[in-house]
């Protein structure tokens, strides 16, 4: 059995799960999204989470066992929490700061790097 497959996702109360056959719809506070998967693949919402089975041990079966259950779960936290980026800066002489909106780095260079992040 996959060792990711076999992970439930657990559902937050922000989010509501509508599934109907290989078809999953999931909508949350973020916004909402939609996917079609594979047949092969069980998909049921039981106790507040989502449990995926495979129908068969078949290789390409398997390989969409976890897959699947992964897509679910980065679905499920898009619309509730979204998705964040961590940079961590390691190392001596290195120094990053926020001046106003805009991102400086000073890595290494003759001149300090500087980035407008995106919206979001």
């Amino acid at each position: 059995m996959s060792r990711i497959g076999r992970l439930p996702v657990t559902v937050p109360e922000s989010v509501k799960v509508d599934i109907n056959g290989s078809e999953v719809h999931v909508k949350g506070p973020k916004g909402e999204m939609k996917r079609t998967f594979s047949s092969a693949m069980g998909i049921a919402l039981e106790n507040g989470s989502i449990c995926v089975t495979r129908s068969s041990e078949e290789a390409p079966v398997r390989a969409l066992h976890g897959t699947t259950r992964a897509l679910i779960h980065n679905m499920v936290t898009g619309v509730s929490t979204g998705f964040t980026k961590v940079l961590d800066v390691d190392g001596v002489g290195y120094r990053v700061e926020l001046d106003g909106k805009k991102l400086v780095l000073y890595v290494g260079y003759s001149h300090p790097v500087v980035i407008d992040p995106r919206k979001g």
